[in-house]
């Protein structure tokens, strides 16, 4: 079997499991303080994989912000933020969105074959496009980037790539902060869809931690025999 990362979720929803609401703004989930754990978090990691569909609505940067944790990472050998990744069935990515043209970092785009051509044409030098093949499957993704130099992969969502991580059996770890207040509107997006999960009624996932961040919920779950060899990393 083929080597992968250590795969660590991470994501804020509501009390209603809903990532985002249905507007055009983006929600806000979690405070100062826990986007300041997060920011610990992605400068531990080798990589922060997003969908495409996240990086249309959502133009996240998905940089490093603090300058000790930079400098740690630069004296270490590291670029300044992890590596960039998403992932494309259609190929439909902007080159000017911030995922983009911030953070000095490589850019990964995994796309299907179908999808190839037009991508690299689309994108130019904004990225590294690669064949995903005629279907975009996670695990041979994750063992493409470990093969790339990637150990630690932090996995932002959205929806779609959190069902297909988890239904996979592929994360080590999950992350999930619980803010307080609902979405309540079932148009909006929530933390994964529609699957056949590994963690159900006869087999309950491991709360390895609770801890209150301000007035957001940090969950840790452990969902692999590979967290406790790599869970003083995760704090």
């Amino acid at each position: 079997m083929a080597e992968r990362p250590y795969i660590l979720m991470s994501c804020s929803v509501s009390m209603d499991g809903y990532l985002d609401d249905a507007s055009d703004d983006r929600l806000v989930l979690s405070n100062e303080a826990d986007l300041d754990r997060v920011d610990a978090l992605r400068a531990s990691c080798d990589a922060i994989l997003v969908g495409a569909s996240t990086v249309r609505r959502d133009n996240p940067r998905l940089n490093v912000r603090d300058e000790a944790r930079i400098a740690v990472r630069t004296a270490g050998g590291q670029s300044p933020t992890p590596v960039k990744v998403t992932v494309t069935g259609h190929g439909r990515l902007d080159p000017t969105a911030r995922f983009f043209t911030t953070g000095d970092c490589e850019k990964l785009v995994y796309c299907t074959s179908a999808a190839y051509a037009e991508t690299r044409r689309r994108l130019g030098s904004a990225a590294t496009v690669l064949d995903a093949g005629a279907s975009v499957d996670m695990g041979r993704i994750a063992e493409d980037l470990y093969e790339r130099g990637v150990r630690r992969l932090l996995v932002e969502g959205g929806g779609t790539v959190n069902t297909q991580f988890l239904t996979a059996d592929l994360a080590d770890e999950l992350q999930l902060v619980v803010a307080p207040l609902f979405v309540g509107d079932s148009r909006a997006r929530r933390f994964v869809g529609d699957g056949a999960f590994p963690w159900d009624p006869r087999r309950r996932a491991s709360l390895a931690e609770a801890r209150a961040i301000g007035d957001v919920v940090l969950l840790r779950y452990a969902l692999s025999p590979r967290f406790s060899a790599t869970e003083v990393m995760a704090r």
